[in-house]
């Protein structure tokens, strides 16, 4: 039996999400993105095919934070952008990453700050 690597095995579960979930005007995709530095995520339109707003860790001032920490603020700030663009409810795309960890941190903080998933 073959095995699958770390990275297959991510994208055989994002497939199988993007399938099920959508992302309109009124009702954007919440994309998150974990590299082993840093956390992004973006607010997605798949009815016209754009990103509407994005925010990540690569931006924010990293000085005395750990990753978690970091993705709490990505969390905070993707939520701040959409509640000034009218923007309350999404859906949750966690991109075939599991739901701990820096992902369950960006999720609970965009909650906090207005979001609705």
């Amino acid at each position: 039996m073959l095995s699958k690597t770390k990275i297959t095995r991510r994208l055989k579960l994002k497939y199988r999400i993007r399938k099920k979930i959508n992302g309109t005007s009124e009702q954007p995709r919440l994309c998150v993105y974990r590299s082993n530095s840093n956390i992004y995520a973006q607010l997605v339109d798949d009815t016209k095919g754009v990103t509407l707003f994005s925010a990540s860790s690569s931006k924010l001032d990293k000085a005395n934070k750990n990753k978690s920490q970091q993705a709490e603020e990505v969390g905070k700030a993707i939520a701040e952008v959409a509640k000034a663009n009218n923007i309350s409810k999404v859906v949750f795309d966690r991109n075939g990453f599991l739901y701990h960890g820096r992902v369950k941190a960006l999720a609970d903080a965009a909650r906090e700050n207005g979001l609705q998933f």
